[in-house]
């Protein structure tokens, strides 16, 4: 259990942070104030996406693990 929740921390912590940089650029572009929209998506999208990679994780790794055995 410990593993899985450093892990979803992890997780999370670097998707949001790249998925909000990207995000945030597409709808913004690179203004002044990037950096000041960035970390206030980044801020509501990394709590989301902690609970998110916590609950489906296990699913998730299920799945793939039975995917690339077929593959």
């Amino acid at each position: 259990m410990k593993h899985r929740i450093i892990f979803a921390i992890f997780m999370s912590f670097t998707l949001s942070l790249f998925m909000s940089a990207w995000i945030t650029y597409l709808n913004i572009g690179i203004r002044s104030d990037f950096v000041t929209f960035w970390m206030g998506a980044w801020a509501l999208g990394w709590p989301a996406a902690g609970i998110i990679s916590f609950i489906a994780g296990p699913f998730l790794h299920s799945l793939a693990h039975k995917i690339a055995s077929k593959v």
